[in-house]
């Protein structure tokens, strides 16, 4: 557990326990630093989650005190419970259907994979890409070819250094986005009719690819703070006969959970002594909260099983379809899979955004982007208590830009979406995240576009469908 985490949760026991009473002062963020011992960045992001589950709120200018809405408080979501035996996947027309719905630039896009476009330097992207067009070296779109441009993989392999993990320019490859990246690593490490094993809820597309693969997935319970259960995994391996595992281990989608280090390092462990390789998406990872870049499960890989997958997409160049996958022993079989599906990637994509690296404009951009997904989380956290019925669980993560809320087991996910629509409202049902389907009373909602009035109204409108539908079908008796 997080240090701000551990402290949130020892001052939200003594709000509970009515030791703290509604409409006390909390201490200053200097004075908690100094009785604690901790930084203010720890303070605050203790208060901050604290706010964000309705038992604080901040005055201006006066500080933190404690809320009457904590008679109330936000629960997370409870670890799922998948039914343990592998299955054959089937959510594409589901997924499909849904995600046709969330085109629509009129449709409010609470359901959307995406954040919002207008978060993004595109003046400041088209001038590194003319430069780098400007300056292209003809032999550059030969020698560009997979594993793709030297100058690109070199800055990625410097950003891993940056946040603790070794990863050799020899094993990036360059692909056309995150996804590319990911059908790759599971192509090259699986065969059809092999076992992979995923996180219950999982990201869907991770559950189309598997189904076009002509593979099975056997769910592993998966905790909303800290991902995958890892003695669910070691029996699922014993059981399953396992070849492959895909997942999130850093604000997964759609949970948000993220493993901590010695979680994931536990993980990487548990899989080499099975030589089982891991496909770790970590798309969201570069969009954290807090003061640090949570370490991948990579940088615990001493047997080259890892292959992490990354992208450009969710935190710099939507559209640019820009991505990578550090293969480890993977990587040359990777390279040549790569050759012969779409041979290339956009070399003055890779030139352009090699060049932005190189001259520190991303770190600059990451810094707003983040604190704009922050303010957002909490709008949107307050947006939901304002307007949903008591007793939904939220699952509050540290980074990206999604929410998982947990409903009561009455209420049916996909006539919500169906209602929503109605109104012109996107929402991403839970059963798209599972491939039997479960999670029908769960939701995901995207909080990466700009809280404006509309989306506050957007979500007062979710409520009143969410109310409705309850009160016509009843709760159940206990």
């Amino acid at each position: 557990m997080t240090l701000y985490r551990a402290l949130a949760d020892e001052l939200a026991e003594l709000i509970t326990r009515g030791t703290l009473q509604v409409g006390d002062r909390m201490p200053s963020v200097r004075q908690l630093c100094r009785e604690k011992k901790i930084s203010p960045a720890t303070a605050m992001r203790a208060y901050e989650a604290l706010e964000a589950k309705g038992l604080l709120e901040s005055r201006s200018r006066s500080g933190y005190y404690v809320s009457a809405n904590w008679r109330e408080p936000q629960h997370e979501p409870q670890s799922s419970r998948p039914r343990s035996r592998k299955t054959r996947v089937d959510v594409s027309e589901l997924v499909f259907e849904i995600l046709e719905s969330a085109r629509d630039r009129d449709v409010i896009p609470l359901g959307s994979a995406f954040p919002s476009p207008l978060l993004f330097p595109w003046a400041k992207l088209a001038r590194y890409l003319g430069s780098s067009a400007r300056h292209t070296d003809p032999w550059s779109t030969v020698e560009s070819l997979p594993p793709g441009s030297e100058e690109l993989r070199r800055q990625i392999a410097r950003r891993y250094l940056l946040f603790g993990t070794r990863v050799l320019v020899e094993e990036i490859i360059i692909t056309s986005g995150a996804l590319e990246a990911l059908n790759l690593s599971l192509q090259t490490v699986t065969r059809p009719g092999d076992t992979v094993a995923i996180e219950a809820p999982a990201f869907y597309a991770c559950l189309q690819a598997i189904e076009i693969a002509g593979l099975k997935a056997v769910e592993i319970p998966t905790h909303p703070r800290e991902g995958v259960e890892l003695g669910a995994l070691d029996l699922a391996i014993r059981k399953h006969n396992v070849r492959a595992c895909w997942f999130m281990t850093t604000f997964q989608n759609p949970l948000g959970a993220t493993m901590p280090p010695e979680k994931k390092q536990e993980l990487v462990q548990l899989l080499a002594r099975r030589e089982i390789p891991l496909i770790e998406d970590d798309v969201y990872a570069e969009l954290y909260f807090g003061n640090e870049r949570p370490k991948p499960a990579k940088a615990f890989d001493t047997k080259g099983l890892v292959l992490n997958c990354g992208s450009f997409s969710k935190c710099l160049a939507p559209g640019y379809r820009l991505g990578w996958v550090s293969a480890g022993r993977f990587a040359k079989a990777l390279q040549r899979r790569k050759i012969t599906s779409t041979l290339a990637t956009s070399v003055p994509i890779q030139n352009g955004i090699a060049l932005m690296l190189r001259e520190d404009g991303y770190d600059a951009h990451l810094t707003r982007l983040r604190q704009a997904f922050k303010t957002q989380q909490a709008d949107a956290l307050r947006s939901l208590r304002k307007h949903f019925p008591a007793g939904y669980r939220v699952a509050i993560p540290d980074g990206g830009y999604f929410l998982w809320i947990e409903l009561a087991k009455n209420i049916d996910v996909l006539e919500v979406h169906r209602l929503a629509l109605e109104a012109n409202i996107s929402v991403a049902p839970g059963p798209m995240f599972s491939a039997r389907r479960e999670f029908t009373s769960c939701l995901r909602l995207n909080y990466g576009h700009s809280w404006t009035p509309v989306m506050d109204r957007a979500i007062e409108e979710l409520g009143k469908i969410i109310k409705t539908m309850d009160g016509k079908k009843g709760r159940p008796t206990a």
